[in-house]
């Protein structure tokens, strides 16, 4: 099994595999090596004649037949071929793909992408890949704790290749992971938007460059909500989430979701016999410039309040969705959830 650092490594060498099984719950990767391979293995004259996307949903009886027969073929320029099969998810019959393996076309790449899941790697087709010869990847989705540390790192490598020496806030990573969740496609498309609003002269990535440019307030988000419990500033509190009840972009659930954890992640701090940064931050999941709100948090809050706390998140989340609230709105439910936090 390869990585996909690895494999774009290897094609850069121009060391080919005759079959490669891009799959996984996490479709960026798959998108990102399949891209790599149809821009660059192939040259222009080339790609005409040699290469050719196939959709899963298309090919006739769910049968990868039809594309193993474009990949028995061979190259018209008297190079490489290039198979690509997208949506590979939906094909049913892997039969030929079975007789294939055993004797690959040695000027064919062929690449199939199986997005959302993973084939059965018991039946003896898919077990035979790797065996054979082929490359199997496979893209799994990071836990929602994983994401502000990756999104770190991209922008890091973003930033790297653009030759920029830029400060980064701690808190533009774990904001971008609350609100975008570990949609790595999504998460991508708002870092690169980040990197080229950047004017000229940035020296740092903060919240209000994140305002501008990805569209998540500075003052109105779930970090300064968190402050302001933390320090028992309730109308502040209460300005925030009353600018969450009327903003579409704040469903009630999603930032029930991401204050729940912090105060989930308060109780763990509370009995964790260490409590320095470093101890702290791999076991909450969190960057330790985070500690320091856990360690002021639990200050205000008591292992027994914050106990309390984690069962009016269950109360009031329940409600949002209708059970035994046959007419309190957003609004209310956060007014009532604020109170009961800070008294």
């Amino acid at each position: 099994m390869q990585k996909a650092d690895e494999i774009i490594r290897n094609l850069e060498r121009k060391q080919y595999a005759p079959v490669y099984m891009l799959c996984g719950e996490e479709s960026y990767y798959i998108d990102m090596v399949s891209a790599y391979m149809e821009e660059h293995i192939l040259d222009e004259a080339s790609k005409a004649f040699d290469q050719m996307v196939l959709y899963g949903k298309d090919l006739p009886g769910a049968d990868i037949a039809p594309a193993i027969a474009n990949a028995r073929g061979f190259a018209m320029m008297g190079g490489m071929k290039l198979i690509i099969v997208r949506e590979a998810q939906t094909v049913k019959k892997w039969d030929a793909l079975a007789l294939y393996l055993d004797n690959p076309q040695p000027t064919t790449i062929l690449v199939i992408c199986y997005k959302y899941g993973n084939p059965d790697k018991r039946l003896s087709v898919f077990k035979n890949i790797e065996k054979k010869g082929g490359v199997w990847m496979q893209s799994d989705r990071l836990r929602d704790y994983q994401m502000p540390a990756w999104i770190r790192d991209y922008m890091q490598q973003r930033l790297s290749a653009l030759s920029r020496k830029v400060d980064m806030d701690p808190k533009v990573p774990q904001m971008l992971a609350d609100y975008l969740g570990a949609d790595m496609s999504a998460v991508v498309g708002a870092v690169d938007k980040l990197i080229v609003g950047m004017p000229d002269g940035c020296t740092k990535i903060d919240m209000a460059l994140v305002e501008r440019n990805v569209g998540i307030s500075k003052d109105y988000n779930v970090f300064e909500l968190q402050d302001a419990l933390i320090k028992s500033d309730a109308l502040r509190a209460h300005r925030i989430t009353q600018y969450f009840a009327s903003s579409k972009d704040h469903p009630m659930v999603k930032e029930l979701g991401i204050l729940y954890n912090f105060f989930a992640n308060l109780m763990l701090y509370h009995y964790l016999p260490d409590k320095s940064e470093r101890a702290v931050a791999p076991v909450l999941g969190i960057s330790p410039f985070f500690v320091k709100d856990y360690a002021a948090a639990a200050r205000r809050f008591s292992a027994g309040k914050t106990f309390h706390i984690i069962g009016y998140f269950r109360e009031i989340d329940a409600r949002s969705k209708g059970v035994n609230n046959p007419s309190a709105k957003d609004a209310d439910l956060w007014k009532e959830l604020i109170y009961k936090i800070l008294h």
